[in-house]
């Protein structure tokens, strides 16, 4: 997931209670909630080295175990050195509670990244296998404003929180509106959950406690994320049914969320020899419920000039994350050009999803 929504997942944990008598509860909890991603400092060594170590060691059982006792000692070190010194008559920071807390946060993160059709190696350093949810799209604004909501009402105090509170507002809207992606009633849901933040910040903050709200947008939060995975599911065995009744038997498939509309599935199938894909809209009737999104790619297994561009080293990273892989070569005058896909992404994302390898006539990298 993005990190605004990691933030405002470890924020909302704040707000429903935990942070209550624990001293720098809301630091420990936000920067858990995006710590894992400390493996994003692997894009300094290129994108390929990135694909290779991202979500990996540190989303795996290790970096959950271990992590947490880093996140609280580095806590207390700056209640110590910085926070009390500052203010002396501050109640101190405890390792313990902080440590729950560090716990909970970190295990999130990984948590909500398996939901989305990325993936996440949760066994690293012992396996290195991907597994997806493939419920939440990447950046789920409805996570936004579930999460977000508890955390508006209590921080949108000062005016700077306020400004920047609605800047993040304006921006998630224009997002969303003028998006082709979402249809008309996604948009109004959308307004009035927003109208929903912004009346209770303005008008119901006394009256209304924000652990209950944080509370309730939790609990919402928790049926959306259940309701998304299971739309998957659904959506998969939908699919599945609708091919055979054409005459063909998927292999594999893929029912991915579409950006900011919960009642759309991308579904990709693999079916012999080729992918079909299959949009999913259950706000139609049954007759367009299911609709070809895509022509079919065709799947083959590689031969010994995919198998050479495969194993070409510049390329590591990318190949380890392939999950629905397609390849195309082109003969050129002194050698090979081998386009290396993932239709996850390649089909709508010009360039995302796609490496090159070249090749000379002895099938050696160039």
């Amino acid at each position: 997931m993005d990190n605004l929504a990691h933030s405002l997942v470890g924020a909302w944990m704040a707000e429903a209670g935990l942070k209550r008598k624990t001293p720098l509860a809301t630091v420990t909890l936000v920067v858990g909630a995006n710590l894992p991603d400390i493996d994003g400092l692997t894009m300094l060594a290129g994108s390929d080295t990135s694909l290779l170590l991202r979500r990996g060691l540190t989303h795996g059982v290790i970096a959950v175990v271990v992590l947490p006792w880093l996140l609280a000692g580095a806590v207390m070190l700056g209640d110590r050195y910085l926070r009390r010194r500052r203010h002396p008559e501050k109640e101190p920071a405890r390792f313990w509670p902080l440590l729950a807390l560090s716990y909970l946060s970190v295990l999130s993160h990984p948590l909500l990244d398996w939901m989305n059709t990325y993936g996440v190696r949760v066994l690293m350093p012992f396996d290195g296998r991907w597994f997806y949810g493939d419920a939440i799209f990447i950046i789920d604004p409805w996570m936004w404003l579930l999460a977000g909501a508890a955390v508006v009402m209590a921080d949108a105090r000062a005016r700077w929180s306020i400004g920047g509170w609605l800047l993040l507002g304006v921006a998630t809207t224009g997002l969303i509106v003028s998006t082709e992606l979402a249809p008309l009633p996604v948009k109004l849901l959308w307004l009035v959950g927003i109208a929903a933040v912004v009346f209770l910040r303005v008008r119901g903050i006394r009256s209304l406690p924000v652990e209950r709200v944080a509370t309730v947008c939790g609990i919402a939060l928790f049926l959306y994320l259940v309701a998304m995975f299971a739309g998957s599911r659904l959506a998969e065995r939908q699919v599945t049914e609708w091919l055979r009744q054409r005459g063909t038997e998927p292999e594999r498939i893929m029912a991915g969320p579409l950006p900011a509309n919960p009642f759309k599935r991308d579904v990709i199938a693999l079916v012999p020899s080729r992918y079909e894909f299959v949009e999913v809209d259950w706000l139609t009737g049954d007759s367009g419920r299911f609709r070809i999104s895509h022509p079919s790619l065709p799947r083959e297994e590689p031969g010994p000039i995919v198998e050479a561009a495969l194993e070409a080293p510049e390329v590591k990273g990318f190949v380890n994350w392939l999950r629905f892989p397609t390849y195309r070569v082109e003969e050129q005058g002194d050698g090979y050009r081998v386009i290396l896909q993932d239709v996850r992404y390649s089909r709508t994302r010009n360039g995302i999803g796609t490496a090159v390898v070249e090749l000379d006539r002895q099938l050696r990298p160039r």
